[in-house]
């Protein structure tokens, strides 16, 4: 199984993903996947994300995770159906328990220094910063990343094409989520891989 840290660095931008209907789930992975984007985060926010993830890792190059996992019996729910990695709103330690239990990637959210520490006490180093842009944004990501050297983040929540690469280019940031390049509805096969592309370049 990848790390988080691998996963992390396999492309600059790990789509976030909401599927109302399930039809559009393989459709728009497969897009995404063409377009450079292959880590995937289906978040739970609907009926249709569980059977979605199973549908979305038969997509040939598709790494398919879970987000807005909140609690063990999500985490659990999310395993069941296939999900590779884990993603979470915010740090609690029976979720983070669970996760490292089960081996599985887990990128929890973070918005402050006690978040932070709570997470480097259960041995975690790879956070969400979340919401990225309500919380503070660059400026307060930079000022609470300088105490905790050996820690990297994805930062997700209002981030999108026009601020994407300013973030990237903060060290510490080795990728980030964002919901643009994922509209809900129907997907546009070309006009999601078009996106993906110019979302994939921005690590270059």
């Amino acid at each position: 199984m990848t790390d988080i840290d691998a996963l992390m660095r396999t492309a600059p931008v790990i789509p976030v993903i909401v599927i109302d209907e399930l039809e559009h789930a393989v459709p728009l992975a497969e897009a995404l996947v063409a377009g450079g984007l292959p880590v995937l985060e289906v978040t739970l926010r609907t009926p249709a994300a569980l059977p979605a993830i199973a549908a979305m890792k038969q997509v040939p190059g598709a790494i398919v995770g879970a987000g807005t996992v909140a609690n063990p019996r999500d985490l659990e729910d999310a395993l069941a159906a296939g999900s590779e990695f884990i993603v979470s709103p915010g740090l609690t330690e029976p979720l983070a328990q669970a996760a490292i239990r089960r081996g599985v990637p887990f990128l929890p959210g973070i918005a402050n220094a006690g978040d932070i520490m709570r997470g480097l006490d259960l041995g975690l180093t790879h956070f969400k910063f979340f919401p990225a842009m309500a919380a503070g944004g660059l400026p307060a990501l930079k000022s609470l990343a300088a105490p905790f050297g050996g820690c990297r983040f994805c930062p997700t929540g209002g981030i999108g094409l026009d601020n994407a690469a300013e973030w990237l280019a903060f060290d510490p940031v080795l990728c980030v989520g964002g919901s643009w390049v994922a509209p809900r509805g129907a997907p546009d096969r070309k006009q999601v891989e078009r996106v993906a592309r110019e979302a994939a370049a921005l690590g270059r």
